[in-house]
């Protein structure tokens, strides 16, 4: 459907969860997949499984708040496959609190990996997409960036910090033929949600005009879109794949 073989697609926090699952869906377009995480284990299961489908992927550890160690790691993927035609700023951290408990390491955490490693990793990647003038950046934000939530506020910060910053980056990024775009998932099914009771299921499926909670391969399915040249004329959006929980 997308014109994605042979792209070099890097995706952040990507060894499991919705990370791995848009990892499954570029692989299975034939785009060449880079799973980066901070597990040796987790990124070689990852890419294991990944080739055990037929996809062409490979596997980096680092960690996204690591400025050298990324500089460096992007440096190397670009010696080794070329280029980076896409990054998918995936990787985050709650640690939920209230306010009034919440300590300065979980806030401080939470910004670090959620907000700074998507900084980092951005600037990082510009530098290589600069020189080929071409490129999409997508990142992972959350409809909690939008609408906050009660106990949530380091990753509300977080994530509503990642949709500013998608705007600043297209705009400057524009020029130079590269795109930036967020996405901002609603209740989605994951290793997470899979243990919630059935009560808790009714009471988020009250306030989802859609009545369910959405699935991993809903977000990557638009992750392929935005990556394509389909979505050519698009920057600088956030766009919720939420079930219309946050629609205006």
């Amino acid at each position: 459907m997308y014109d994605l073989k042979d792209k070099v697609v890097l995706i952040t926090g990507s060894a499991r969860g919705i990370g791995f699952t848009i990892a499954e869906r570029f692989a299975h377009e034939q785009a060449l997949v880079l799973i980066l995480d901070l597990a040796q284990e987790a990124v070689d299961n990852a890419v294991a499984k990944l080739r055990g489908q037929g996809g062409n992927a490979f596997g980096y550890v680092a960690n996204v708040t690591d400025t050298k160690g990324v500089e460096e790691l992007f440096a190397r993927i670009v010696s080794e496959h070329g280029r980076i035609d896409v990054l998918i700023n995936n990787a985050g951290v709650t640690r939920d609190n209230l306010m009034i408990r919440m300590k300065e390491e979980e806030w401080d955490l939470v910004l670090n990996i959620n907000l700074k490693g998507t900084f980092i990793c951005t600037q990082k990647v510009f530098k290589h997409m600069m020189k080929a003038r071409s490129g999409s950046i997508i990142n992972i934000s959350s409809v909690i960036g939008i609408m906050g939530n009660s106990g949530q506020a380091n990753y509300a910060a977080s994530k509503g910090g990642m949709i500013a910053f998608t705007k600043s980056c297209a705009k400057e990024f524009a020029s130079r033929g590269i795109r930036v775009n967020a996405i901002a998932p609603g209740f989605i099914e994951t290793e997470m949600t899979a243990t919630l009771s059935d009560e808790i299921r009714a009471e988020y499926a009250k306030v989802i005009p859609m009545s369910k909670m959405g699935t991993p391969a809903d977000v990557a399915k638009l992750c392929l879109f935005l990556a394509s040249e389909e979505s050519s004329y698009i920057t600088g959006q956030t766009i919720a794949v939420d079930g219309g929980l946050t629609m205006h």
